[in-house]
């Protein structure tokens, strides 16, 4: 990084004398941080030139937009590659404990009329099959609980490049192995190394998280063409390069990282104001001593400070409640993640090709083409949620969202509960209703991009304030990886034992999502943080629902805003509420 300063700009940035006032906050943190430089310098990356000169400007953003688009799809692959393996024979031979006997598997047979069982083949059960596809979620959990205890240790952009590493080393240990013990233990390193790299929602509100949504569904849709493709092939490439292929967007990432320097509010964080003053130039393509770059530098000072200005944080004040109503908060952020799970939408995600091939009934290769469609109309949709996210509002489209998925769930289970078992065990619909059923697949993913892939990543964010945003914010995507493990682990027992009926069970959930959203969740759009501060504390003092106080609530800013402030947390408080 020091070579980073020198060249930034036409001065040493060690030379740096700003306007900005760095606070007694940071000043005590620079201390403490220069016992401990030694060892955090073991782990820092270098910064690569392009040309001779760092990237800077334009370029530098772009660059730092690319490698995050690169994660977002790198993510959504991953939740995509195994939907269109788990019915392949090859992938099935392979891994026999990922494979359920079935009576209209071939290969789970050694006869014609299914009578002697393959001692050799399809040995496992529904539970093992998904077990194997959902202990990803628990790496990922791991590796999220890593970062939350260490992350501000080693820095964001080194945590993403060794959390890459050890991606790969997960992807090659499933893409390379034979057994089905070795197979679950990559998809634990992998998940370990998605729950640390995988890039942080960007801190801009609205538009820029539903693309990053947006982008997690792109990577899902490359999944499922890459199966699709490779369905044709023969051998075991046909799913040993799909998992594989997963490492091209982490070495981007890898890759790319080292052209990009470390964030400037972490380094601002750690005391190193320099070197923050000199990023922070160069992301503005602004001289250090600007006005535009004095500015944003003493923004983020400001906000450090305001950080820690009732000193360190305290798990416990997740749990207070007052005019700050930091557990109220924190729960909704909960219970935001924990709908997006519950709704469903890991059913499909994970299983699209096990769905249509075995509760709708069509053949492999149709089932790998509608799974492959479904993916890209799901991309699409998730398009359409950027222009309305500003326009329209977040309660209404998590409204809309849920009740059109009830409705989706509840005709899938009308559709499939039509449908007959063929003398082989496979399952048929009536064409009528098998298109039907189809349609509905596609239509459910229409309302969850539009209502609930991005959103809440957005919200929980949007309604806590800065004191115990990243705790908060924590929690609620542990509550995500967590739910998310739990509806993909329960999903092939589910439609083993409960067969269309699985389809009323997350119709029931989304129908439990509209009065939660209803009743609990209050629309911050087009509110600032501070006057969120002030719905949630008026609604506290006058004994009402902190949704009817947004409604009613009048836009407040400026001096009337900090009149406010000052009213409900006090005048030394206030800062922490900014």
């Amino acid at each position: 990084m020091a070579d980073m300063e020198k060249r930034a700009d036409s001065g040493n940035a060690n030379d740096v004398v700003g306007p900005y006032k760095p606070s007694l906050v940071l000043k005590e943190q620079s201390q403490k941080e220069n016992t401990s430089r030694s060892f955090l310098d073991k782990f820092a990356l270098p910064e690569w030139t392009v040309r001779g000169k760092l990237l800077e400007g334009r370029m530098l953003n772009n660059s730092i937009g690319i490698i995050a688009s690169c994660g977002f799809l790198m993510f959504g692959y991953d939740q995509g590659v195994l939907s269109a393996l788990l019915t392949l024979d090859d992938f099935q031979k392979n891994l026999p404990l990922m494979t359920p006997r079935d009576q209209a598997n071939p290969i789970c047979w050694l006869d014609k009329d299914a009578t002697i069982p393959n001692p050799d083949m399809c040995t496992g059960d529904a539970n093992t099959q998904a077990a194997g596809v959902a202990i990803y979620q628990i790496g990922c959990f791991l590796g999220a609980v890593l970062v939350f205890f260490y992350g501000e240790s080693w820095g964001r952009k080194s945590s993403t490049f060794w959390g890459s590493l050890i991606m790969i080393i997960g992807t090659i240990m499933q893409a390379s192995c034979f057994e089905y013990g070795l197979f679950v233990a990559g998809r634990v390193v992998g998940g370990v190394g998605n729950g640390m790299s995988e890039c942080a929602r960007p801190h801009k509100r609205g538009f820029l998280i539903m693309l990053s949504g947006a982008l997690i569904s792109g990577g899902i849709m490359i999944a499922y063409w890459i199966d699709y493709g490779f369905y044709f092939l023969e051998g075991s490439v046909r799913w040993r390069f799909p998992i594989a292929f997963q490492s091209f967007f982490t070495l981007i990432v890898m890759w790319g990282l080292m052209y990009l320097p470390e964030s400037p509010r972490w380094l601002a964080m750690h005391g190193r104001m320099d070197e923050a003053a000199a990023v922070t130039a160069r992301l503005l393509g602004r001289p250090i001593d600007h006005a535009d770059t004095q500015q944003e530098l003493q923004s983020i000072v400001d906000g450090i400070a305001a950080q820690g200005a009732q000193g360190q944080f305290r798990n416990k004040e997740l749990l207070t409640g007052g005019p700050s109503q930091n557990l109220r908060r924190t729960l909704i952020g909960v219970a935001a993640q924990f709908g997006q799970q519950i709704c469903g939408i890991n059913l499909i995600t994970y299983y699209a090709t096990f769905l249509f091939e075995n509760s709708l009934g069509f053949s492999a290769e149709m089932s790998r083409l509608l799974a492959a469609a479904n993916g890209t109309e799901y991309f699409l949709a998730s398009l359409v949620a950027l222009p309305l996210i500003e326009k329209t509002g977040r309660r209404t489209l998590m409204l809309f969202g849920a009740f059109g998925m009830m409705a989706s769930m509840a005709i899938l289970a009308g559709t499939v509960s039509t449908g007959t078992t063929l003398p082989n065990g496979a399952p048929r619909l009536n064409t009528t209703y098998g298109v039907t059923a189809t349609v509905f697949l596609f239509v459910f993913n229409t309302f969850f991009a539009i209502g609930w892939l991005g959103m809440t990543w957005l919200y929980p964010a949007e309604i806590t304030n800065l004191r115990i945003r990243i705790q908060a914010n924590a929690l609620s995507t542990c509550s995500n990886w967590l739910s998310n493990f739990l509806i993909v682990m329960i999903t092939p027992p589910a439609f083993a034992k409960l067969g269309y009926r699985t389809y009323i069970m997350f119709a029931v959930f989304n129908a439990a999502i509209i009065p939660m959203v209803w009743l609990f969740f209050p629309e911050p759009k087009g509110r600032s943080l501070e006057e969120l501060d002030v719905v949630f504390a008026s609604a506290y003092a006058d004994k009402v629902s902190p949704v009817q106080r947004a409604k009613e609530m009048r836009h407040i800013e400026g001096r009337e805003l900090e009149t406010e402030l000052e009213k409900y947390f006090g005048a030394q408080n206030t800062t922490d509420h900014a």
